[in-house]
């Protein structure tokens, strides 16, 4: 199973397609270390999150405490503050990092109202590549903003020795956002197809099986159904900043229970758990996401073995690719079905003034006052 923990709402990136920085948690209401210590071990991959979890001024003793309890421990970060992950990485070099890039200097600072931050994460994660770090990357979030990048941002990954995972435009209670929306989502799809072939022609396998993922990314965009079901709540889960428990980070009425008031084996095993994976099992969201594929990828047998299906769908194109062949993407994916949505303009926050737009997430009790926005649509 994997595990994300959403450590804090705080957040110093001001994204467009995010509000979770208008939101900020109060420290002393997050998450405690002492609540994490109840979590057992024999996680796949554990993911510590945000906001941005550098603000945590306790985030060492909080990796210190998660590190024993996953195969793979991860850091998600914008990568404003790597100098604060210098001391982990050096402790722990094998922790995966990944910082946010949405493209070029000027695209990543515009969408995500950083001054500076393109330059600050390439020197970021250089510094920590020379720390010792082995498992380092960028993480995209593929928008109309940056699509035509995307091939661009790879091919920087792999100049710098390190890792791309790529997500899509979505909604999500996280976020505080409801209202993410492509502008033409037939041409940001187009964009991917080069992403998916300069993967299957690299000699990693690893890269192969991402290729598969973002052909689900593809899928994602148009508005079609996922390539493989969800296994929220069963194969991956959240924690929120105030401990509670949920199948997956979209939809509110997902709850598993709360860490701060039950036993791990108490929440998986409660009433409230399955009439939650009940709701899973009927869930018309598309939420093709790096958590919510990769898990619906894994074989039942192993998590570190795919499903029949992307491995034969691998196979057969890294053949192709090898043979000098194009991908025969109308073969899979039927463009002429696009989902239409509504057009909500992404104001980018870069230079603007936003303290009045912030509002603290201060002694709010229940999930229904953390999260406000209850209706969330990512098809």
């Amino acid at each position: 199973m994997d595990l994300t923990v959403i450590s804090t709402f705080r957040c110093n990136s001001r994204c467009q397609m995010c509000y979770i920085w208008k939101n900020p948690t109060v420290p002393k209401e997050e998450v405690s270390i002492e609540t994490l210590s109840k979590l057992p071990g024999g996680f796949d991959n554990l993911n510590i999150s945000g906001g941005e979890p550098t603000l945590r001024q306790d985030l060492g003793e909080l990796v210190e405490t998660l590190y024993p309890k996953a195969m793979i421990t991860e850091i998600s970060s914008n990568g404003l503050r790597p100098k604060r992950l210098l001391p982990i990485i050096k402790k722990f070099p094998d922790i995966k990092v990944r910082f946010s890039l949405e493209g070029d200097e000027l695209t990543n600072n515009r969408i995500r109202g950083e001054k500076n931050g393109y330059q600050t994460k390439l020197d970021g994660i250089r510094m920590l590549r020379e720390a010792g770090g082995t498992d380092l990357g960028f993480a995209m979030v593929i928008q109309d903003e940056n699509a035509d990048q995307l091939v661009q941002v790879y091919e920087q990954a792999q100049k710098e020795g390190i890792e791309l995972a790529t997500s899509t435009l979505h909604n999500a209670w996280q976020f505080y956002k409801n209202d993410n929306y492509f502008y033409e989502r037939g041409k940001v799809a187009r964009e991917v197809e080069g992403l998916i072939t300069s993967m299957l022609k690299t000699s990693k396998v690893k890269n192969w099986f991402r290729a598969y993922l973002n052909l689900g990314l593809i899928e994602k965009i148009l508005g079609h159904d996922r390539l493989i079901p969800c296994t929220a709540g069963s194969d991956f889960a959240f924690i929120d900043p105030w401990s509670d428990v949920w199948a997956c980070n979209v939809r509110t009425d997902l709850p598993l229970g709360n860490l701060a008031k039950q036993s791990w084996e108490e929440i998986t095993s409660s009433e409230q758990a399955k009439q939650t994976l009940n709701k899973v099992a009927s869930c018309s969201q598309n939420c093709w996401m790096v958590t919510t594929a990769r898990t619906a990828m894994r074989s039942n047998l192993s998590p570190k073995l795919p499903k029949m299906e992307p491995m034969l769908w691998v196979l057969l194109n890294k053949i192709r690719v090898t043979f000098g062949k194009d991908l025969d993407f109308e073969k899979y994916i039927d463009y002429k079905d696009i989902r239409q949505s509504p057009q909500v303009i992404r104001t980018p926050f870069l230079g603007e003034r936003v303290k009045d737009q912030i509002v603290l997430q201060e002694k709010l009790e229940t999930p229904a006052e953390h999260y406000p926005l209850q209706s969330f649509d990512n098809r």
